[in-house]
Parts: structure tokens; sequence; C-alpha cells
């Protein structure tokens, strides 16, 4: 029971502390828990003190406890499959999803047979499982490169996809192998009906278990703060309760509820952002951890020359042919189809799948079927390696290079915004106004200014408007309370630390005052309300932009401008943003560009003649009047 405890102790701690350190340092958090787990198990195994050995401390149950958590994550990545998404995505993404993943399946499986000299079965069931690229690498992976739009939505939603569908293959060629391997003189007529039967009724469950969420939580039936429980239990039903239909139909269930859900305009499940955030984070870490540290040195023997082969064929053959005969005819441009025949990092559901059907093909008797962990886990890593550290390059070379500098989007179409987003343009920064009003997006239209029409919580907008190129939100309606809304429904995706509103963070004592919880960043160090930045615009009140350098900086600049100016942000070299709050003022450095909000030239000059007088009066003599 302790070593137990102290076990998912420890999978807690490295798992959670690897992706806080891959947060700080923008390092990819698979590759970090992959070391922690791999350092903790049979690493420290080999000086004789493993840290973690979860074979020898959970016994049975780590099979259960790796499917269910493999089940949760396949549901919450069928929940980011939203066809009408999918279709703004355009005819590439279907190739890949149809063909791409029939000819990815062959010459993966042919691949590694050949290369790799894996058994038929275990080259075939890794073959399907290799289709998946994942969204948990690829997402972040886009945001952080400079890559156009239209390669950057086929790679998304081709991940997106193929999460499932890699699922679905892994469980078809298994259910195959394992009649054949229960039943050897059995034909190809006694096998299929049967199985595809079963697929059709797991099927058939998850979608009903879909139904009946989709008619429940809207209706008041579950109660607010049962939901994500009566949710996280339903799927685990589902999943057992499937897989006494059929072994490991479960996991088809499990994924068609979730994508089911996700297609069903259920407004309340909204509320289960901390199921799709919380849980998925820690099941993530958990299944990782648990899978690494369960490695032994032993098993790296299959880590060989023939498996380099066999890597260095998945990126330069097995991608690329697929990408290619799938993309023939297409629209899509032959430097972008260049592009996405070199982009496939691999990532979590390949692990989970791999480390789960490892476990089921070793009891079926296939040898080879204790390398899938390790040879998933070399996958992983040299796909994250290879495309994280050349994605840049190889866009800049095929000329698919796109705007590389963080976006801003403004809620609010008001004078101030448009000046503010006139502003922005100028200096290179990608900027949308959105608002609901058409009337109220008049002049940002005439102004020629980027714009979305419509509610910016409308869930709907979710599916219209897409969110990635914009790292920092600044809410200023006319509306301080909305705007304190709109703040707190996007700091789950944006970040807390990146939303900002206008209007001034209330006292704690004042009972009428907003919570801070529920806000975002007061913008200004004097927290302006949106009455007094409407207020200082029609008294003709301007944007002013201040390049700081080795030799002119910040106090030369609160010098040179106005006494009355607010600072309102700075803008980095790299395109990154830094706004001045009620609470935080960032550090200004040589090579930043300092937005201010400052009065009128005439009143500008008004203050100018009072500073010199005041320095005239200090020393004593005249002082020479500024023109």
């Amino acid at each position: 029971m302790e070593e137990q405890a102290l076990v998912i102790a420890l999978v807690g701690v490295l798992g959670i502390g690897a992706q806080w350190v891959a947060w700080r340092t923008n390092w990819p958090a698979i590759v970090l828990m992959l070391a922690a787990g791999f350092l903790a198990g049979p690493v420290a195994g080999e000086f004789g003190f493993r840290l973690l050995d979860p074979e020898h401390a959970f016994g049975d149950l780590l099979e259960p406890m790796v499917a269910i958590g493999v089940a949760l994550i396949l549901f919450e990545g069928g929940l980011s499959l939203d066809f009408r998404e999918l279709r703004h995505a355009g005819s590439g993404v279907l190739r890949l999803a149809t063909v791409g993943v029939a000819l990815g399946w062959f010459f993966g499986a042919v691949a590694g047979r050949y290369i790799a000299f894996l058994e038929w079965p275990v080259a075939i069931l890794f073959g399907g499982i290799l289709i998946v690229t994942g969204p948990t690498v690829v997402i972040p992976l886009l945001r952080q490169s400079s890559v156009k739009t239209r390669p950057a939505s086929i790679l998304k939603w081709e991940a997106i996809v193929n999460d499932p569908t890699g699922a679905l293959c892994a469980v078809i060629a298994y259910e195959y192998f394992r009649k054949t391997a229960e039943t050897p003189d059995a034909s190809m007529i006694q096998i299929l009906p049967p199985m595809l039967l079963a697929i059709l009724l797991a099927g058939a469950l998850g979608y009903l278990a879909a139904r009946a969420i989709a008619w429940a939580f809207p209706r008041g039936v579950i109660p607010e703060f049962l939901k994500v429980p009566v949710l996280l239990t339903t799927v685990i039903g589902v999943f057992v309760v499937s897989n006494q239909i059929e072994h490991e139909a479960g996991l088809l269930a499990v994924t068609v509820m979730g994508v089911a859900l996700a297609n069903m305009n259920v407004s309340s499940l909204r509320s289960i952002h901390p199921f799709k955030q919380n849980i998925a984070v820690l099941l993530v870490a958990g299944i990782f951890i648990l899978l690494s540290s369960s490695l032994r040195v032993e098993d790296l023997a299959y880590l060989n020359w023939q498996f380099g082969l066999f890597l260095l064929a998945l990126l330069f053959l097995v991608r690329p042919a697929t990408i290619l005969l799938s993309l023939l005819g297409s629209s899509v441009p032959w430097n972008e189809r260049l592009f996405l025949a070199w982009i496939a990092p691999r990532g979590i559901v390949l692990v989970a799948i791999s480390g789960l059907f490892a476990l089921r093909l070793s009891e079926l008797g296939y040898a080879d079927g204790n390398a899938l962990i390790s040879l998933s886990f070399a996958v992983v890593v040299a796909t994250i390696v290879a495309h994280g550290f050349t994605i840049d390059i190889v866009a800049r070379k095929l000329k698919v290079t796109g705007n590389t500098r963080p976006g801003l989007l403004i809620v609010g179409s008001t004078p101030w915004t448009i000046a503010l987003a006139q502003e922005m343009e100028a200096l290179k920064t990608p900027v949308l106004i959105a608002d609901s009003s058409w009337q109220r997006l008049a002049p940002a239209r005439r102004a020629g200014l980027p714009f979305y029409h419509g509610e910016i919580l409308n869930e709907a907008t979710e599916h219209t408007l897409d969110l990635t190129p914009f790292q920092v939100l600044v809410a200023a309606t006319d509306n301080e309370a909305y705007n304190a809304l709109v703040c707190n429904e996007f700091a789950h995706e944006i970040g807390r630390d990146s939303v900002y509103q206008l209007g001034e963070a209330g006292d704690d004592a004042d009972k009428n005052a907003l919570p801070e919880s529920l806000r975002g960043r007061a913008l200004f160090e004097s927290g302006f309300g949106v009455s007094d930045v409407n207020l200082r615009q029609a008294q003709g009140w301007v944007f002013r932009k201040t390049k700081l350098s080795p030799e002119f900086n910040f106090a030369d600049a609160q010098e040179k401008l106005p006494e009355s100016t607010h600072m309102l942000l700075l803008l980095r070299d790299a395109g990154r943003l830094r706004f001045f709050t009620h609470a935080a003022r960032p550090e200004p450095r040589a090579g930043d560009t300092i937005i201010s909000f400052t009065p009128p030239r005439a009143d500008a000059a008004e203050q100018a003649k009072a500073k010199h007088a005041i320095k005239a009066e200090k020393k004593g003599g005249p002082d020479p009047q500024p023109a």
C-alpha cells in the first residue's frame, strides 16, 4: 500500500514537473517526460536504486490502469473533432484522412516487416498506430513556428482526425490477429462478420451514450457540480461494457462517443473544460511516466541499426510517399505538399496505444510485441527532434512561412480600439477587431482593418474564428462587466496573464467590484476605465510610439513625452507584447517600442513650456522656450 502510494506520488511529481519545465523552457514536454521516467526507472535500476517500478508496485492492476487512461485520452481527443471546423480545412485533410490513412498504414507495415524485421502481425498493428501524428505535439509546434495558414490548418486537422483513426486501425488489426490466434483454422468469412458486428455494436453504444449526455446536460437532469464526474464515469462505463462485447472495442466506443458529443451542439459542454484540460494533462503525464519507467534496459536491444534504418524510412520514404500520393491532383501547391511530406511529429497517443497493445500482443505469443513500447518512444523522440528543430528552416526554404509575430485580438469596436489597431498594424503586429454590431464595425471596415462580425462568446465562434495567431486579448467594449466576462472565458485558452481589459480592478472591500479571479489584467498603470479612454479620445488624445536604444532609454522617453502621458504597452523586437497594468510594469530595454496614450499636441506643447519654465526657475535664469 505504501509503495503504491509512493509510486503514484512520484508519477505525479515527475509528470507535472516535466510539463512545468517544458512550459518554462519551450522544450517538448513529451521528451522531458520520457527522460524523467527513463531516469527514474531503468537508469536508476542499473545503479541499484530503481525509484519507479510500476509493474512491481501495481502488478495486474497496471494493465487496466493504462487501458482506462488511454480510453480517456482518446475520448478527449474525439471531443476536439468538430466536423464544422473540418469543413474549413479544405479537401487536403479529407484526402489525408481517407487515402492517406490507407497508404500510411500499408507503407508503415511494409517498412516494419522488411526493414525493422518485425513479425507481420506486429508490423501491421504498428503500421496502423503510426498513422497518428498527435495534436498535442503538432499544435504547439505550429504556434511556435512561422507557417502559412493552409499548410498549418492541414497539419492540425490531420493530427486531430488521425488520433481516433489510428486507434481504430489498431483495434481492427488486434482483433483480427487475436481471433486467428484463437482459431487458426478459421476462414476470413468466419472471422470478419462477427468482428465487424461487434465493432458496430461498440460504436452504437458510444453514440447512444453521447446522445444520453447531450439530452441530460442541457435539461438540468444532472446538476452542474456532477457533470464532470458523470461524464468521466460514463466514459469508463462505456469502455468496460464495450470490452465485454469484444476485446479492445472499448477504445472505438469511447472515441465515437467523444466525436459524437463534439458534433451535437451541446451548449453545456462548456462546463467540461476542466475535464478536457486538467484530466487530460494528468492522464498524459501519468501514462507517459508509467510506460517509460516500466522499460527494461534489455528492451533497448530492439533499438539497433535495423530500427535506425526503419526510422530513416519512416521520415524519408513512408511519410513523403503517403502525402505526395494522397494529394496528387489536389489544389494544394507543390511547395506545401513537400512541407507536409516532411512534418509529422508523433505524440502521446502513439505511445499510449503502443504500450497497451504491447501487453496484449505478448499475451497472444508474439515476441516482438514487447518491442512496441521502446520502438514507439524512439519514434516519438526522433520525429519531435527532427521536425521540431527543422520546421522553420524547411518552411523558409519552401516559401510557406507566414507571420511569426504574436497577434492581438481586440474585442469591441470603438474609436479608441480602432486607433490602437491602426497603431499595431503600422508596427506589423497581426490584429483583429471583433464585435457583434455591424454598425460599430463600420469605422473599422472603412479603415481597412481586419475584423470579425459575431458574438465572441458564442460557441459557434469557436468553429469560425481561428484563435491560433492571437496570443494576447484586449476586451475594450463599453461594458466593463462584459469585458470581464470575455477575459474570464478566454483565459483558459490564451492564458490568464495574456487577457486584458479596460476598467480599474476594484478594491477588495468594495462589494460592487468584480473579483480579480473573473477579470482580465487592467490596462494602464492607473487602471483607466472605458469612460476614461473615451473621454480622452474625444479630447484628441492619441497613441504615440517611441523606439528605445542604448543611447535613448526609458527615462529619456519619459522626459520627452508629456507629463500626463500613460504608457500602454511595449513591443519587443520579436513582436512580443508587454502591457503596463495596474499590477505589473514591464522592464523596458533597448530595442523595445513603447506605445503611449498622450494628450493632443497643443496640450503637450503647453506642458513642455511649463517644464522648461520650471527648469529655468531652478537654474535661476531664463531658459529658451521650445519651438
